[in-house]
């Protein structure tokens, strides 16, 4: 076997597991015990797999394995990281290099989106959707970071939201690889807009509003 076949056959036992344990916590109660170990098994295996992705996007040149990795490698470790975010002394140094990080990817996801667009290449709006997000996501961090989210409990909110994003990262990939009906764009898209409103609806039933 080649390393890219090695890292792909990882890869697909990573992300079937990390599929399941997430739908798992997404149906099970929250704050158990047994929600934190299948939530640090989900972490660890999600992991794995989207920085396989990233190291299989370098071997095999691929948008595809690129997006997914880097969205879901931001949004797993952010998403951990924010347990341990309570007050804005908790932000160090490797989150703000984080938000750096996803802030040059957002913007070239726009530009290179942009730049597809205007070619008649409708995968662009893809990378548009995706670099938007991106650069949502760095917004919040700096909001929260500067002390000035209107949540009280902003670690918390975020912390359901990105780990929910990784789950959407990851169906997305699974619905995009075994696809045979549906256009590519929609298959790209369909499980963000799906999963959006659990995102909205279980961040409004925890968030804490500032007094």
């Amino acid at each position: 076997m080649t390393i890219f076949e090695i890292f792909l056959t990882i890869h697909v036992v990573c992300g079937g597991a990390s599929l399941l344990l997430g739908l798992y916590i997404l149906l099970a109660k929250k704050g158990t015990q047994r929600h934190k170990l299948v939530g640090n098994i989900y972490f660890y295996s999600m992991l794995l797999a989207a920085l396989l992705a990233l190291a299989m996007s370098y071997l095999h040149p691929s948008y595809f394995l690129f997006i997914i990795g880097v969205f879901t490698s931001y949004m797993l470790i952010t998403g951990k990281r924010y347990l341990k975010k309570k007050k804005t002394d908790d932000v160090t140094p490797v989150d703000w290099l984080l938000i750096f990080l996803m802030l040059i990817f957002g913007a070239a996801f726009i530009v290179l989106g942009s730049y597809k667009i205007l070619h008649s290449e409708y995968f662009g709006i893809v990378l548009l959707v995706f670099g938007s997000i991106s650069l949502l996501f760095v917004y919040q961090d700096y909001i929260n970071f500067k002390g000035r989210s209107r949540i009280k409990n902003f670690w918390l909110t975020t912390h359901i939201q990105r780990m929910i994003g990784s789950y959407i990262a990851s169906v997305t990939a699974f619905l995009v690889v075994n696809n045979t009906i549906l256009p590519g764009i929609i298959a790209w898209l369909l499980p963000t807009f799906l999963f959006v409103p659990l995102i909205i609806k279980w961040s409004r039933k925890h968030e804490l509003k500032q007094v």
